[in-house]
Parts: structure tokens; C-alpha cells; sequence
């Protein structure tokens, strides 16, 4: 998400802003980043209620803040069927693979076990499959033998930073649409 900022405020993703930063976990250090760079934050805790309605109130906080596109960052929680209606065609995600490969959670973990060569980082447009949208961009990282869960999830951060700002910015220039 900082990485995000800091290309909207670099220039490299042009005509753009960040508009509000929203977590649903309060001690998140995203909002603690995003407050020091002076862009709104907004906590919208789940408090066990059920995913519809945790999902309501951030697609109000976000209206609210008149956005248009949502760039999921750390986000591990699956949309309900209305947050995608609200923004559909407009949410995007980064995965830590080379999908439609290891969707889902523990995904370094699981590259390292098969065994294969390179893995990398994917965005794409949010649907209601799980990691398993249109894709807007890929980048390959070699798999290392002597790579840990750790610094294989090290290297392929710094490609899912370059790799996002690329997609944002080719989604708000129009030329990438789901």
C-alpha cells in the first residue's frame, strides 16, 4: 500500500491519489504509514459480524471518500457478492505467485514444497473466484535451491511493489480493462 502512495505521489502512477486507506485490523502499521503521508485512514473493524455486513460499511467508506478504484493490499479476506457489485471491474488485487498457480493462502510455503523453479508475483481484477481473476500483469522470480519460505516471500515483495504500480497505472490509463 506505501508502495502504492509513493507512486501516486512520484508521478509514476499519473493523475491519481490516494483517496483513504482502509483496514479492518486497527493496529495494521499500513495505517500508521498512510497517517505519516497525510492520506485519510479508516478503521472498519469486523467485530464477528457477518462478511455482508462488514462489507457494507467499507463500500460506504469508501463512497464516502469518492473512490473509484480499490487496490487490495494484504486484504485476506474474500468479498461478498454486494462489494464486488459496487466496485466491480474496479478492485484490484496482488497475489504472491504466478497464477492461476497456488492460489489462496500459504503460497511460498507450498511453491517451495512442488518443488518448481520460478514462482513470481500476479494482479488482477477481483471476481468471485478466489485469486482467480482476469489478470492485468505477471513477473517471474527464480526459486532458488537454498530458498526459505522467507527470503523467497523477501525477493518476490520487491517484484509485487514495481509489479502493482505497473497494473494501477496501466488500469487508470485505460488501456487494461477486466
Amino acid at each position: 500500500m506505501i508502495a502504492l502512495a509513493h507512486a501516486v505521489r512520484s508521478g509514476q502512477i499519473p493523475n491519481a491519489e490516494v483517496a483513504v486507506v482502509v483496514s479492518d485490523q486497527p493496529a495494521a502499521k499500513g495505517l500508521t504509514n498512510a497517517a505519516e503521508l497525510g492520506i485519510p485512514v479508516r478503521v472498519v473493524e469486523r467485530r464477528g459480524r457477518l462478511r455482508d455486513e462488514h462489507d457494507r460499511e467499507i463500500v460506504s467508506t469508501l463512497q464516502t471518500f469518492g473512490v473509484e478504484l480499490v487496490c487490495l493490499a494484504g486484504y485476506m479476506r474474500v468479498l461478498s457478492r454486494e462489494f464486488l457489485d459496487a466496485y466491480r471491474g474496479s478492485i484490484l488485487n496482488i497475489h504472491p505467485s504466478l497464477l492461476p498457480a497456488f492460489p489462496g493462502l500459504a503460497v511460498h510455503r507450498r511453491t517451495l514444497a512442488a518443488g518448481v523453479k520460478w514462482t513470481g508475483c500476479t494482479v488482477h481484477f477481483v471476481d468471485e473466484t478466489l485469486d482467480g481473476g482476469p489478470i492485468i500483469a505477471q513477473r517471474k522470480v527464480v526459486v532458488h535451491d537454498d530458498d526459505t519460505e522467507e527470503s523467497l516471500s523477501a525477493r518476490i515483495l520487491i517484484q509485487e511493489h514495481e509489479l502493482y504500480a505497473e497494473a494501477v497505472a496501466l488500469v487508470l490509463s485505460q488501456r487494461m480493462k477486466p
